[in-house]
């Protein structure tokens, strides 16, 4: 394969958090392959930064063993390990002390590399962190920070979280990072809606009956159940991931494809969401397998809290109240422990105005589906005449872009999403990270709705594990002639 890859500026990165579990599975092997792909400089750095007494050796053999286990086929392909442990280096430090920062300040003195910081830690102590790189001479023009998600629980923590960064860094040295925006197929719903004649036009109220957004998961909570059962879906999953993916399919046109104008877009169409009311909210929590909850307990039991009234499923109506999709529904769902593992985002077109072909005709309907994982692609459903004698019978058929399959293996290089995010990062292209106000607008339309079970007391819908979800989720959209896009679609039988 012939890379395509621009290798990028001289870098520093200085990964808080260098030895925990996000660092080991996704930032070190993601830039290993970048590493093998040519586009990591080879003088550029990697420090680790964590409270484990460890030195560079030390450091060299856990990132050594996290690629070997988290790398996939194409770190295990490329003979480049040696070369990649040579440029990493290891700190001991102390988030709300004063340990190791002498030592790191030493590191990352005497270059004119571009220093970014990964703050792979816990929020609570992105603050510390802040302030101490601005206090040792690290928060300077040249410094870029990667902030994780949660940003926050709610507007107000939004708000003092923003602020306490905004103390030590500029808004564009901040970049908040959501994987799902790193993922190909998102970045993709901006080129076939703004590349392609044949979507912009319909994509609109006039054309389009409603829009779906699924984020599924078959796993349950697993060992992030204390986190969670503070959390629950709609704060983990609906606030940023479900958030950002709407933006994007209902955004306008940007008037040029750089960071504030996109950006600018996605804020607009937050600010124009409809408050929820609690008849298009329903909550669930996933029960223990049958015949078999020593392996998959229950929620309560996995967060160990028989109380808990925290929801592991979501699902919700809402609408933007803009001329582009006034009328239009727009229903999120997302969940634990469900059917089957899926990310995608379904337009569905409305009826054609008359139909030459009868009854018939009103069953079958255009369907825009794109799949971000897994299996990333895009399926246009469309309509025929089933072959065969028999008159005029009709059948819907996929018009299926499979990115494995379109894009042969040899004429295309797959970049995991944190790959692609940290490079931006490096090169300073904020596109794919939030914005300070985007997160503050998120979370003002999503507390009303937290706040407003809380009031009622609700209790969480009990769903099957391996289930759609619970059963008031179908009524959803039952009770307005509507029907979820289901989690294991089947293939459409041929008649005679």
């Amino acid at each position: 394969m012939v890379s395509r890859v621009i290798p990028v500026d001289l870098f520093d990165l200085v990964i808080f958090g260098g030895t925990g579990d996000l660092a080991r599975r996704k930032i070190l092997p993601g830039l290993y392959r970048r590493f093998c792909a040519g586009q990591m400089p080879p003088q550029a750095r990697v420090i680790g930064a964590a409270r484990s007494e460890l030195d560079s050796e030390g450091y060299r053999t856990l990132v050594r063993e996290a690629i070997e286990e988290f790398g996939g086929e194409e770190a295990k392909a490329c003979d480049s390990l040696d070369a990649f442990l040579a440029q990493l280096e290891y700190v001991t430090i102390d988030a709300r002390g004063e340990g190791g920062w002498k030592e790191l300040q030493s590191l990352m003195s005497g270059t004119d590399h571009i220093e970014a910081y990964y703050f792979s830690v816990a929020p609570s102590l992105f603050g510390d962190i802040a302030e101490r790189l601005q206090k040792w001479g690290m928060a300077d023009e040249r410094a870029r920070i990667v902030v994780e998600k949660p940003f926050g629980r709610d507007l107000e923590t939004a708000r003092a979280l923003n602020k306490t960064l905004a103390t030590y860094f500029n808004e564009d040295q901040i970049y908040r990072i959501d994987h799902y925006l790193g993922k190909e197929t998102v970045q993709n719903l901006m080129a076939v809606r703004f590349g392609n004649m044949l979507f912009e036009p319909l994509w609109n109220s006039q054309y389009v009956d409603h829009i779906q957004i699924t984020v599924a998961e078959t796993v349950g909570v697993g060992g992030r159940g204390e986190y969670y059962d503070k959390s629950g879906a709609m704060r983990d999953m609906v606030q940023n991931h479900l958030m950002q993916l709407l933006c994007l399919i209902a955004m306008e046109p940007p008037a040029r494809f750089d960071p504030d104008a996109v950006r600018d877009e996605k804020l607009k169409v937050i600010r124009a969401l409809d408050p929820v009311p609690a008849y298009h909210i329903v909550r669930g929590q996933y029960q223990a397998e049958a015949c078999n909850e020593a392996d998959n307990p229950g929620y309560r039991t996995a967060v160990d809290n028989p109380r808990s009234r925290t929801e592991s499923f979501i699902a919700l109506r809402t609408q933007i109240s803009n001329w582009r999709w006034a009328g239009t529904p727009f229903y999120l769902r997302t969940g634990k422990r469900l059917a089957d593992r899926a990310s995608e985002i379904t337009v569905v077109f409305k009826d054609t105005p008359h139909s030459i072909f009868g009854e018939d005709a009103g069953r079958h309907r255009n369907v825009l589906s794109i799949r971000l994982q897994p299996n990333e692609g895009i399926t246009l459903g469309v309509t025929i005449k089933e072959p065969g004698p028999g008159g005029m019978r009709l059948i819907d058929v996929p018009l299926d872009m499979s990115f494995a399959d379109a894009l042969k293996e040899d004429d295309v290089e797959h970049v995991d999403a944190y790959e692609r995010l940290i490079m931006d990062v490096i090169r300073g292209n904020q596109t794919l990270f939030m914005r300070g106000d985007e997160v503050e607008a998120a979370w003002a339309w999503t507390d009303p709705i937290i706040q407003g079970w809380e009031a009622r007391n609700d209790v969480p819908k009990p769903y099957d594990h391996g289930s759609e979800g619970p059963t008031d989720a179908v009524e959803l959209l039952r009770r307005e002639g509507r029907a979820w896009r289901s989690l294991t679609p089947k293939t459409p039988k041929r008649g005679a």
